[in-house]
C-alpha cells in the first residue's frame, strides 16, 4: 500500500512538471509525424502493398515501437538534470519508496508515450489504417511495456554514469543496432538470412512483429504474445536493476 501511494505521489509530480510544460510531448512525436507523412507513401510500391492502407499496416507499428524504444532511452538526461539540481539528494530525507522514485517517473514516461501513440494512430486514420478497438489495446500494451523498460534502463544507467556527456553517446551506440535489427521501419522478411538470424536475438524484434501482427487483426498470432512475454520480462527485470541503482544513490 505505502508503495502504492508513494509511487502515486511522484507520479502527479512528475505529470504536473511535464504538463507545466506539454511543448515536449509534441517535440517528441513531431519526428514520427514527419515519417509518417512524408516517408509512408513511398512504402506501397516499395513492399508491394496491395494498397496505400496495407503499407501502413505494416509501417505504423514499428513506427509506435520505434518511438516507445526511443522515447523511453533518452529519459535519463532528464534525471542527470535532477541530479545537478539536487532533487535526488534532498529524496534521502524523505521517507518515499525508493522504488517509488523509479516508478513515478517511469509510469510518467508511459503515459506521455500513449498520448503521442494515440496522435500518431489517430493521423493513420486519416490515410485508411483500420485496426480493432481489442487489438489496439494490446498493441497500446506492448508499447507502454517496451516504455517502462527502456525508460527504467536509461534511468539506472544516468545514475551510473552522471553526465550527459557519457550518456548521450553511449545511448546512441545502443539505439542504432536496435533499430537497424527490429525491423522498425521495414520487415526484415525482405532481409538476408544471415541478418534474420541475428535479429532473433533482439527482443525488439519480437515486440514489432507482434505489434504488426495485431495491427493485422491476427489477435491469436503467436508473435503477440511471445512478444508481449519477452518484453514483460525484460520490463520486470529493467525495473529492478533501475530500483537496485536508485536505492544506492538515495541511500
Amino acid at each position: 500500500m505505502k508503495l502504492a501511494r508513494d509511487t502515486w505521489l511522484i507520479f502527479q509530480r512528475q505529470l504536473q512538471l511535464l504538463l507545466r510544460n506539454p511543448v515536449w510531448v509534441f517535440v517528441g512525436v513531431f519526428q514520427p509525424v514527419m515519417y509518417l507523412l512524408l516517408f509512408a507513401p513511398l512504402l506501397k510500391p516499395a513492399l508491394n502493398a496491395p494498397t496505400q492502407a496495407a503499407a501502413y499496416k505494416i509501417f505504423v507499428p514499428g513506427l509506435l515501437v520505434l518511438l516507445a524504444i526511443f522515447g523511453g532511452l533518452f529519459q535519463g538526461f532528464g534525471l542527470i538534470a535532477e541530479l545537478r539540481a539536487g532533487v535526488i539528494e534532498r529524496s534521502r530525507v524523505t521517507p518515499v519508496s525508493r522504488l517509488a522514485l523509479l516508478l513515478g517517473r517511469s509510469l510518467r514516461d508511459v503515459v506521455s508515450l500513449i498520448v503521442q501513440a494515440v496522435i500518431i494512430t489517430l493521423l493513420a486514420l486519416l490515410f485508411d489504417l483500420r485496426v480493432s478497438l481489442v487489438d489496439l489495446l494490446l498493441a497500446y500494451l506492448m508499447l507502454a511495456l517496451i516504455a517502462l523498460m527502456t525508460s527504467a534502463v536509461s534511468y539506472g544507467i544516468a545514475l551510473k554514469v552522471k553526465s550527459e556527456d557519457a550518456l548521450a553517446p553511449l545511448m546512441n551506440t545502443v539505439a542504432q543496432p536496435v533499430l537497424l535489427l527490429s525491423g522498425i521501419l521495414l520487415p526484415l522478411t525482405f532481409a538476408p538470412g544471415w541478418l534474420q538470424g541475428i535479429a532473433e536475438w533482439n527482443p525488439f524484434s519480437w515486440a514489432v512483429d507482434g505489434t504488426r501482427a495485431l495491427f493485422a487483426g491476427e489477435l491469436g498470432d503467436d508473435k503477440v504474445w511471445q512478444g508481449l512475454g519477452i518484453i514483460a520480462v525484460l520490463a520486470a527485470a529493467g525495473v529492478v536493476w533501475a530500483a537496485r541503482q536508485f536505492a544506492r544513490s538515495v541511500r
